[in-house]
């Protein structure tokens, strides 16, 4: 088997010093589709260097030499092949706002290994801290088809029951005909979202949307809906990947309340799709 979960799980974390500014910031807000209309006072938080606050969804490519993905997968005990592998989920705990500039060494591992069965789940976790002390940990879900069947461990469910009644808000985005363009400056180099050719070699009609570029654009509309566009309050952000996004699409992003005062559960289907389902059990997670 080309994973060995024990080994995988007790290898030494791989570390890396990381840095942004303010540029990078606005590149990342740009890629998510900040800045419509280009004048308005909300806007101009994600925009303006003077008035600019960080979504936390920044954390997932702040500093693009950090420990990712790809290097996880070349960790011990794992040896797949990139063609059987989809990033299946993403999660972010804050455990303070992120600043405008800073310096911090983020720390990755794989913090788990899940059979199931016809494929494995590799946990990839990133922890980040500065001089002031821990920022975030995020957690890349790595879905690896045909990599399962050992018999180990299968996991905690992540499927959320359907909320009650009607949303309490529904929004919808439309995704640029250049957003994953611009998404990629932010460090997603992957030709899959910007060549034509190699989307087709994968299997899909013209170059797919960045899954993660999805999760900023749902956060943000989130925080501009239901915080007062107040990004300092997200405490928590997770979601599964449950369908591509095409350019020049629109997201439907319907909102639910009602279970917790501090949480928001959210749904994201593609309206030109006869509301393909995109993300899936998605919580927002609020003070």
């Amino acid at each position: 088997m080309p994973i060995d979960a024990a080994k995988a799980v007790a290898a030494e974390p791989r570390s890396a010093e990381i840095a942004w500014g303010r540029k990078d910031v606005q590149l990342y807000h740009l890629g998510i589709g900040a800045g419509l209309p280009a004048t308005d006072p909300g806007e101009l938080r994600y925009t303006l260097e003077s008035r600019l606050h960080v979504l936390p969804s920044f954390a997932t490519v702040a500093g693009n030499d950090s420990p990712d993905v790809i290097s996880g997968l070349s960790m011990p005990g794992v040896d797949v092949d990139l063609a059987h592998v989809l990033h299946g989920g993403q999660s972010i705990e804050v455990h303070r706002p992120i600043p405008v500039e800073g310096k911090a060494r983020a720390t990755g591992s794989i913090a788990a290994v899940y059979d199931k069965g016809s494929a494995a789940i590799l946990v990839m976790r990133t922890e980040v801290a500065d001089a002031e002390g821990p920022l975030w940990t995020s957690d890349a879900q790595i879905f690896v088809r045909g990599e399962g069947g050992w018999g180990g461990d299968r996991g905690p469910s992540t499927r959320l029951p359907a909320p009650d009644g009607e949303p309490a808000k529904v929004v919808e985005r439309v995704v640029r005909e250049d957003q994953a363009l611009l998404y990629r400056l932010s460090g997603d180099w992957n030709p899959l979202h910007a060549d034509p050719e190699f989307a087709a070699r994968a299997g899909f009609e013209r170059p797919i949307l960045h899954g993660l570029c999805t999760y900023g654009m749902t956060l943000k509309a989130v925080v501009d809906t239901l915080l007062g566009g107040d990004a300092g309050r997200v405490r928590a952000y997770r979601t599964r990947f449950a369908g591509v996004v095409f350019p020049g699409e629109t997201l439907r992003i319907r909102m639910w309340t009602q279970a917790d005062p501090d949480r928001v559960q959210v749904s994201v289907t593609a309206v030109e799709r006869d509301d393909a389902p995109v993300l899936a059990d998605t919580v927002v997670e609020h003070s």
